[in-house]
């Protein structure tokens, strides 16, 4: 495939593989080993496997290599490794390339799971993690040291949607030698420029936007082919966290129409960001979209669109944010993202209902904050929802 393609051209034809039948959907190779024509053939693989040969699933599979092909190819990435959640994405990324007395500087602003992933899971066999304001590239240059390995952050933070400069953040990382880890699930694959921007790896957890329509788990991983091959994938293979066929294949049906719903829903989340502006029941929009953000310019820098994203805190607190979320009819309450379908989460109570107090407090995270990925549904339905449900508060 041509590398001056648009992003969307790409997102439906990159590293198509057909086989012998000239299929036009790619086909899922639900296989878990392969077969060999000789002993000779076996032994010859399983010193250097080629671009197109496979061993065993859990190290390769023609279905998930399509995949990991296609999102590279869209990300800008020389290589990706596809996982079996984006979880697996985030500690298989971080994990591979720590070692017991490495440093790692991280924003404070991270999802739960991430969070523990530092907090307690490599530090326990030592690693040694900073956190930071993501926000203040002035706490970066200070905890970022001469024996910093890493650094961590969410290119926009989960749920309060804390913007980190990728290109700053970069800069000060690889003067002091450090590689630059981005968790960029908000961003997406669409509205994402980070690799271009500084960032050595890349984490998405398909299970969002990629899939964006509530059907399986998966993760990825990117970078360059030496990261991936070499440090990624002998710990994944061997751990055991690659993605299935079938989610592969899944996600590849994603990637077709992925563009599409990124943009409906950047755009039905800004006309409700709009509309909800100086709610007698709101005492604050976030959304990066929109100019009251403090880090406004940044995003329109960094992404060019807010994204699919944005909170709302009620006032009231959590007695006035479930009542809005009993109210509301076309949202449904869980806990994922990037959907199809318009979602909505109270996470001092769910998704991040684990951190202590004081945590949530310096995150921003209060009882009335709601949590809204935007979907694909008519707007001006959305809006009038939402402003009925209000009215419960």
């Amino acid at each position: 495939m041509t590398r001056d393609l648009k992003p969307r051209t790409k997102a439906v034809h990159a590293g198509t593989r057909r086989s012998q039948y000239g299929e036009v959907s790619e086909a899922i190779f639900l296989t878990q080993g392969f077969v060999y024509d000789t002993a000779e053939d076996a032994e010859a693989r399983f010193i250097e496997a080629g671009p197109d040969e496979f061993i065993y699933a859990r190290y390769g599979n023609p279905t998930v290599a399509m995949f990991e092909d296609r999102i590279a190819a869209l990300e800008g990435a020389e290589d990706a490794f596809a996982t079996a959640s984006g979880m697996a994405a985030v500690s298989g990324a971080l994990t591979s390339m720590l070692k017991a007395g490495d440093h790692v500087v991280s924003a404070r602003a991270l999802f739960g799971s991430c969070l523990y992933v530092l907090e307690e899971i490599l530090t326990r066999f030592g690693v040694r993690v900073t956190f930071v304001d993501g926000a203040e590239l002035a706490a970066w240059a200070a905890a970022i040291t001469d024996d910093t390995t890493l650094v961590f952050f969410e290119s926009l933070s989960n749920p309060t949607l804390q913007a980190v400069d990728i290109e700053g953040v970069s800069a000060l990382a690889h003067a002091k030698g450090a590689k630059v880890v981005v968790d960029n699930v908000f961003a997406t694959p669409v509205w994402s420029k980070a690799i271009s921007q500084g960032a050595d790896v890349v984490i998405y957890s398909a299970t969002k936007h990629i899939d964006g329509q509530g059907r399986a788990l998966g993760g990825v991983i990117l970078g360059t082919r030496d990261y991936i091959r070499k440090t990624v994938e002998p710990y994944m293979k061997h751990t055991g966290g690659s993605m299935s066929p079938f989610t592969a294949w899944v996600m590849l049906k994603g990637l077709e129409t992925m563009d599409l719903r990124v943009r409906a829903q950047t755009s039905n989340a800004t006309a409700i960001a709009q509309a909800l502006q100086g709610h007698v029941n709101v005492s604050k929009v976030i959304y990066p979209g929109h100019a009251s953000h403090p880090q406004h310019a940044l995003v329109q820098r960094q992404m060019g669109q807010g994204g699919t994203v944005l909170s709302i805190e009620l006032k009231g607190g959590k007695q006035a944010a479930f009542r809005f979320l009993n109210a509301i009819e076309i949202g449904v309450i869980s806990n994922n993202l990037g959907d199809a379908k318009t979602i909505m989460t109270h996470p001092a109570t769910t998704t991040h209902q684990r951190l202590p107090q004081d945590q949530k407090d310096a995150l921003g995270i209060t009882d009335g904050l709601v949590r809204i990925s935007v979907g694909i549904e008519d707007a001006t339905d959305l809006i009038e929802d939402i402003l009925r449900a209000l009215k419960s508060v």
